[in-house]
């Protein structure tokens, strides 16, 4: 059997960054871009979302809290939005969900919501549909800046981020995006799917991971 891109990505060699390196760096990447795609790719049902203000509002249990932070972030959300239209950057996310939906992807898709009604492109698609990609492992959680450079977020044990491995292959890099692009077609509006599986469920319980 051929390795699919994603397992090529996830043997590939790369240099390894810490979580505040890795943020430092994709930012400076992002500010090269002039014009193009960054695709995010999000597959694991569960993370440690650990400094998080709504994440440690969930934790507590206070759910009228979570929804009050979220709703809170609109006007950062805009200019994210507007600094992309200037550069001419589409920024599109790509969120792998499960059915049903774990307790981190319901307090997730309200903030994804209003990423949403802010402007940000978000498509879901059910993990049935990448089953055929993870005969070896889960999809990647990847962050790929045009045809650059992409990063293979990196998590600890219990899905709290700890960084990244940079990835500057151009013809992986290419690949990749095109790979995630075909996932993007097959994919619905996230509005679709939070009203569909998402909206009328009653507030989430805190959990671990699925």
């Amino acid at each position: 059997m051929t390795d699919s891109i994603f397992d090529r990505i996830r043997s590939a060699e790369g240099l390894l960054l810490d979580r505040p390196t890795y943020h430092a760096d994709s930012d400076d990447e992002e500010k090269k871009l002039d014009g193009g795609v960054v695709w995010k790719l999000e597959r694991a049902q569960f993370f440690n979302e650990v400094g998080d203000e709504a994440w440690d509002a969930f934790v507590a249990g206070d759910w009228a809290r979570v929804l009050e932070i979220f709703e809170s972030e609109r006007a950062a959300i805009r200019r994210d939005v507007a600094r992309y239209g200037r550069q001419g950057v589409r920024f599109r996310r790509l969120r792998i969900v499960g059915d049903p939906p774990t307790p981190y992807l319901q307090w997730e898709s309200h903030s994804h919501r209003i990423f949403v009604e802010c402007g940000h492109d978000i498509r879901a698609l059910d993990a049935a549909e990448v089953a055929g990609l993870e005969r070896a492992a889960a999809l990647p959680e990847l962050m790929v800046y045009g045809d650059c450079v992409l990063y293979q977020v990196r998590y600890d044990e219990g899905w709290t981020p700890i960084g990244a491995k940079r990835v500057d292959d151009r013809d992986l890099v290419t690949e990749a995006a095109a790979a995630v692009a075909a996932l993007w077609k097959r994919s619905e509006p996230f509005p679709d799917y939070f009203r569909r599986c998402i909206a009328e469920l009653p507030a989430p319980q805190p959990a671990g991971g699925d």
